[in-house]
């Protein structure tokens, strides 16, 4: 992909994302390497489980504890998975891959080497388009490439010893490598996020940071806009998106700050420090022939043919993007409405299970732009200040729904609205129900908003005579004709009447 910020003018969102230094500007430069847990219930290898939380060293099987003369079988689902991400990612799916030996030595890693892919990965060049600050970027996916996970080395469980738990060896990981594509702090955080979004859609990886089944290795380096490539350091092991964004701002940071006292940087691998929010030498960064690559003699190349391929494209869910276009188009949404809906399959599909109305029809622009803001200001904001999921809301789609439906239909105001919500929230019911049993139905009847209208106009001469000469005071008049009539009265009926009765 072509480096876009080299030579040539620079845009506004450029120019932001360079970073001030004692010679001048300066550019960071970022590429990704996400390693992701594939979703099966078994490893690459071996029938063993993946469950999380199991007591140490009890899902390995003789292969996983790499046992002489046991032999690797692949898992079929696996590889779906792999292609099933590949064609999210909008990327060239390769009918012949290789499984290759990648040679080193951790105490964790039984084998003394990892089953990876090289230079035949099962899926090549995609794309990730991404929105920082109202600006789309596309980043390019160089590769993804199926491989094992090494197990886990405990240090804290005995002063003198090490632990070992195998657990997660011989787990699925897609390993997705983006081009050195990323400006800025904000757009690596941006893509990882993008990223996490796609897999958890396809359910290809359940994207858990915490548990470790998406963490992502970030190579960064500096260099004054324009001029080649710096020299990249690799920070492993990256398990938050936070953590990620705080940990390119120093890595930049200390590189810029090591080149302008005139020292040179060393490519390298190092750790990100969240507590002292430093990076940290870990060893000298490895290249491929460090590894000493070779096809694994255990497997043969994996050859897919193309009806396969096709056969699970047809089958692949909506994805975020292609969601969020129809969001806008059938439901009239904003873009930023769209993109909130769309960050979390559960919370997408709770938004069309109301907007779509009881009946399974599409509602009108106007009522899609109701139901998203009743999802996202007022269940989403409940539903985060109570520190609950979607799954666990006490309001299901249905209820809200409703609610919905009777504000597009007028029985009910928008301040009644939020008194039936909390009843919904606390108690439950069904809400034409509940707004028919308590008496909460919107007044309608002019005769009685007039008598409220007149009323208030007699009571308040002095007012009278301000809306006349600044008619924003009407908004004073609407607000006691609400209070008086307990917040029942028709908002726009009670509008037009006074508009009438003031002369305005």
């Amino acid at each position: 992909m072509q480096d876009t910020a080299k030579g040539g003018g620079k845009s506004k969102k450029a120019a932001s994302n360079l970073i001030p230094g004692a010679t001048g500007d300066w550019e960071v430069v970022i590429g990704m390497e996400v390693h992701a847990q594939v979703a099966s219930e078994s490893k690459l290898f071996s029938g063993s489980s993946t469950a999380f939380g199991a007591e140490p060293n009890s899902h390995v099987s003789l292969v996983d504890a790499a046992m002489p003369g046991m032999l690797p079988v692949i898992n079929s689902e696996c590889i779906a998975q792999a292609i099933r991400t590949g064609l999210g990612l909008k990327a060239a799916i390769n009918l012949k891959s290789v499984f290759d030996r990648k040679n080193y030595f951790y105490p964790d890693l039984p084998q003394g080497y990892q089953i990876s892919q090289y230079k035949q990965p099962i899926v090549g060049e995609g794309e990730i388009e991404i929105d920082v600050d109202g600006e789309a970027k596309r980043v390019g996916i160089e590769r993804l490439h199926l491989e094992q996970d090494a197990g886990k080395s405990i240090h804290d469980q005995h002063p003198e010893f090490s632990f070992v738990d195998l657990n997660r060896s011989g787990v699925a990981l897609m390993e997705i490598v983006s081009r050195p594509d990323l400006r800025s702090a904000k757009e690596a955080q941006a893509y990882v996020t993008k990223l996490r979004t796609i897999l958890r859609y396809l359910g290809t990886c359940d994207g858990d940071m915490e548990k470790g089944n998406l963490r992502a290795d970030v190579n960064v380096s500096v260099r004054k806009p324009g001029d080649d490539l710096g020299t990249r350091c690799e920070i492993k092991n990256v398990n938050s998106i936070r953590f990620i964004g705080q940990a390119i701002e120093v890595e930049a940071r200390r590189q810029i700050d090591i080149i302008e006292d005139g020292g040179t940087i060393d490519q390298e691998t190092r750790l990100f420090d969240s507590v002292k929010g430093e990076t940290r030498s870990m060893r000298s960064k490895e290249e491929a022939h460090d590894y000493r690559y070779f096809p694994d003699p255990d497997l043969l190349p994996l050859e897919l043919e193309q009806s396969y391929v096709d056969g699970l494209a047809q089958h692949l869910p909506e994805l975020p993007d292609e969601k969020r276009a129809r969001f806008m188009k059938d439901y009239g949404l904003s873009a930023y409405d769209a993109t909130v809906l769309v960050a979390e399959r559960e919370n997408a599909d709770f938004f069309e299970a109301v907007a779509k109305g009881r009946d399974g029809v599409v509602a009108e622009p106007r009522d899609g732009k109701v139901s998203a803001n009743w999802v996202i200001n007022e269940l989403f904001g409940r539903l985060n200040k109570e520190g609950k999921a979607i799954a666990d809301s006490p309001v299901s789609a249905a209820q809200l729904g409703g609610l919905v439906d009777l504000i597009s239909a007028g029985t009910i105001s928008g301040k009644i609205a939020k008194d039936l919500f909390e009843i919904l929230w606390t108690e439950g019911g069904e809400p034409a129900e509940i707004v028919e049993a308590r008496g909460m139905k919107q007044v309608t009847d002019t005769g009685a908003i007039e008598k409220a209208v007149d009323e208030i106009i007699a009571a308040n001469p002095e007012k009278v005579e301000q809306a006349k000469a600044k008619p924003s005071m009407l908004g004073w008049f609407v607000g006691q004709v609400m209070k008086t009539t307990g917040g029942k009265a028709n908002p726009a009926a009670v509008n037009e009447m006074l508009k009438t009765k003031l002369g305005i």
